[in-house]
Order: structure tokens, then C-alpha cells, then sequence
């Protein structure tokens, strides 16, 4: 039985892309860029607030400076209004309450920035007791590099083998191998199912329960990568 769940934020705990686009093109729009419908913008997550910047941007505007301004502008409306459309998947909750009912510890590993990473768990989850809410910061690089993994592992006394981290991309699905832990990818997210099985996913799942006989050791062959 695992006794530690570290879980991705962005598309496994919260479906936050309406509320990340339209941060995003309340930044173009002020800067006098063209916007993007929201339908676009589960393809540019994944690798920190920084990075969908980039990709948001036209080709000829990704200099520094632009990206700098941008981020600004992101996180004043962003902070605002993260949770303006922002809400659980459907089962998360309760899932996240079986957990702590089995003492299983949870935690949050997210390439979300710090503050709005820890605003999001308070707006969501107020009555869970999460060993870590590890989002991005300057001194810790972002997934996939394993540190936050490892991070999360070191302030809970946990070993590996007794860990899974749950996510629903690709990046998710390398951290956790790098980490050497056993990963879960989700198909509620943001990505498909063929990019978690092509960056070999242990288990992919298609329901949050499915997370508890995982984590049990129930009936895991349902749930293998194929």
C-alpha cells in the first residue's frame, strides 16, 4: 500500500484552463497582441507560467523583455481572478478526503508559481491537511526535473516505493520516472491518453476512485499502461 500521493495541479486536481487563458489574453490584449480562444490553450500548459507565455506569444514578440512584461501583466490579473472559473474534477474531493480517511499523505507538485499554487489549495481544499503544496520558485527547477519530487519526499520521510504521483501529461509521466516513482496518468485532464502511455505512465486511469485500488494494490492489471 502506498502511503504517500503527490499530485500534479493544472488538468489532475483542478480544471483552471479557462481562468490560465483568459490571464493570458488579459496580458496580449494589454499589450496589443492578438488573443487566442480558450479551446487553444491546453496544448500550451505544462511547463510553468513562463513557458505558456512564450508560446502564447507570436514568434516575433518572444524576446525577454516581452515574456518579463507579459508574466507581469499574467499575474496581476491572474491572481485576481484564479478562481473565477476554475473548479475540482468531478471525484477529487472526495477522493482526496478516501486518502486522508486511509492515512495516506497528499501532496501538490505543480509548475504553477508559489503563491498562486498555495491560493488555489486554499480556495479548494480548505479542510485538506496536504503535507506539501510545492509550487514553482526561483530556486527549484520546474518539472520535468525531479527536484520537486524529491523536495516533497525529504519533507515527508517517505520513500519511493511507497510513493505515486498522479498527473495527466506527458511532463508529469517523466518527472515521476525520473523521480523513480510509480506515476498514474489521469484522462480527465488537459493532454491524451496517447501522450501518457508514449512517456509510460505505470497506470492510467480514467476516474479518480480508480486512484484508490491503485494505491490499495487492488485489481492494478485493470489499470496498467497498454
Amino acid at each position: 500500500m502506498k502511503k504517500l500521493v503527490i499530485f500534479d495541479l493544472d488538468g489532475t486536481l483542478l480544471n483552471t484552463i479557462s481562468d490560465l487563458g483568459a490571464a493570458v489574453n488579459y496580458a496580449l490584449r494589454v499589450n496589443g497582441l492578438p488573443e487566442h480562444s480558450l479551446d487553444m490553450y491546453p496544448n500550451m500548459v505544462g511547463n510553468g507560467v513562463r513557458r505558456l507565455i512564450e508560446r502564447a506569444l507570436p514568434m516575433d514578440q518572444r524576446s525577454n523583455a516581452m515574456i518579463d512584461k507579459m508574466l507581469t501583466d499574467f499575474k496581476h490579473y491572474y491572481n485576481q481572478h484564479k478562481s473565477d472559473m476554475t473548479k475540482p474534477y468531478e471525484g477529487i474531493t472526495r477522493l482526496l478526503a478516501d486518502l486522508r480517511d486511509m492515512d495516506v499523505a497528499v501532496a501538490v507538485a505543480s509548475n504553477k508559481y508559489q503563491e498562486a499554487t498555495e491560493g488555489l489549495m486554499r480556495d479548494f481544499f480548505p479542510e485538506v491537511a496536504f503535507a506539501a503544496v510545492e509550487g514553482q520558485r526561483p530556486d527549484v527547477p520546474i518539472k520535468p526535473d525531479p527536484s520537486v519530487v524529491f523536495s516533497i519526499l525529504s519533507a515527508t520521510f517517505t520513500p519511493k516505493a511507497d510513493t505515486l504521483y498522479v498527473g495527466d501529461s506527458g511532463v508529469d509521466m517523466v518527472t515521476a520516472r525520473r523521480a523513480c516513482v510509480d506515476s498514474v496518468g489521469v484522462t480527465w485532464g488537459f493532454r491524451s491518453r496517447e501522450e501518457l502511455a508514449e512517456n509510460l505512465a505505470t497506470y492510467i486511469v480514467t476516474e479518480p476512485a480508480q486512484i484508490l485500488d491503485i494505491v490499495r494494490g487492488i485489481n492494478l492489471p485493470n489499470y496498467y499502461n497498454r
